[in-house]
Formats: C-alpha cells, sequence, structure tokens
C-alpha cells in the first residue's frame, strides 16, 4: 500500500509540473498582471486529459492516505 501511494505522488508531481500555463497564470497575480487567469477559456485536447488525470491521481492520493490512516 505505501509502494502505491509513494508510485501515485510520484506521478502527481509529475503530472502537475506539465500543467505549466495555469502556473504562469498564477504568478500574474502576484506580479500584479492582467485578469486573463478568470476568463472562461475552456480546456481542450491534452489540457483536459492532464486536468482530468491530475484530478484522478489526487483523490486517489487522498483515499488511499485515508485508508491507511484508519488501517
Amino acid at each position: 500500500m505505501q509502494t502505491v501511494l509513494l508510485v501515485i505522488s510520484i506521478l502527481l508531481i509529475v503530472i502537475v509540473l506539465l500543467q505549466s500555463n495555469k502556473a504562469e497564470s498564477g504568478a500574474q497575480i502576484i506580479s500584479g498582471g492582467n485578469s486573463d487567469l478568470f476568463s472562461n477559456r475552456k480546456e481542450r485536447g491534452s489540457e483536459l486529459v492532464i486536468t482530468r488525470i491530475t484530478f484522478i491521481l489526487g483523490m486517489a492520493f487522498f483515499i488511499i492516505s485515508l485508508v491507511m490512516e484508519f488501517i
């Protein structure tokens, strides 16, 4: 169970680092950039896949962490 959690956490780190365009938009908040961050822009193609994989890995990490805590 611990090895599964380790693999999921490494995959989660890698997949979050692939989301570079969101990180650039987040940095604009601090530096006072334009309001492009809050625009209604639909994710398409690979962005949508990466977002869904991130959500699935995050939920798996959360659930496995809770299961390991109570076992």
